[in-house]
């Protein structure tokens, strides 16, 4: 688990990116609807941060092309995204943020 930050530094409707190292994709971490949620930080659609975007009840709008992603499933909602954002596993312990990434699944030659 990543620690990302304490809860009262992420208010709701406000997000964080949170790069891990130079081969893991960056992660938005998304205060929403009273949970945490957090997806990898680039549009499915064109490469852009959607920690940059707006936040409504539990969706995330890509401040590039208005592509709207469900914070839950990562499940794009309208176009022109079509494809899904890869979602991670986040937990609170004792007032901390953390977050587990996703394995990235390997290409298949």
């Amino acid at each position: 688990m990543i620690p990302v930050c304490r809860i009262e530094d992420l208010p709701e409707g406000e997000s964080v990116r949170i790069e891990i190292d130079d081969v893991t994709p960056a992660i938005a971490v998304f205060h929403a609807e009273g949970g945490f949620y957090a997806v990898d930080d680039t549009c499915s659609h064109q490469d852009a941060s959607l920690s940059e975007g707006w936040v409504e009840g539990c969706f995330v709008e890509c401040p590039l092309h208005a592509a709207l992603f469900d914070l839950r499933t990562g499940a794009p909602t309208c176009l022109p995204a079509r494809r899904p954002v890869r979602t991670h596993e986040v937990s609170v312990l004792d007032g901390m943020i953390h977050v587990r990434p996703a394995v990235r699944e390997e290409a298949v030659a």
